[in-house]
């Protein structure tokens, strides 16, 4: 066991007055404010089979919650539920497979990204040399 504190940080004293040894580079009382504009191309944005994956995750739990009505009159010896709500059941199947298709649909879409980025990046030309020709 570890009897001695591990870091070497200030302590009972004002942020301030720590030593310049203890942090790499200035040591402030408050964080920088974060910019409040998003930059583009974050996670934020929808991309493409992510609507099919939260459909598909909807279409899941309500299959789920099928199941878990159907089966529970097996439990409490009860008359079971008519055909229907078996086929409702089946749901989760039809969800995950939905949400696989999302999944396999962001992913050829981000490969397309990749190769054309790098299609672009084997096309420019080449930077000129430092060093003038004689």
């Amino acid at each position: 066991m570890v009897q001695a504190p591990v870091t070497r940080r200030c302590r009972s004293v004002p942020v301030s007055s720590c030593s310049a040894g203890n942090y790499p580079g200035g040591v402030t009382a408050t964080p920088a404010p974060r910019s409040a504009a998003p930059a583009s191309g974050t996670a934020d944005e929808a991309g493409p089979g992510d609507g099919l994956v939260r459909i598909g995750a909807i279409v899941f739990v309500v299959g789920a919650v099928a199941t878990l009505a159907t089966v529970a009159p097996l439990f409490f010896d009860t008359r079971p539920f008519p055909t229907a709500a078996y086929l409702v059941s089946m749901l989760m199947g039809v969800g995950f497979l939905i949400a696989g298709a999302g999944v396999l649909r962001s992913v050829a879409a981000q490969r397309r990204q990749a190769r054309s980025a790098a299609a672009e990046v084997s096309s420019a030309p080449p930077p000129a040399s430092a060093t003038p020709a004689a």
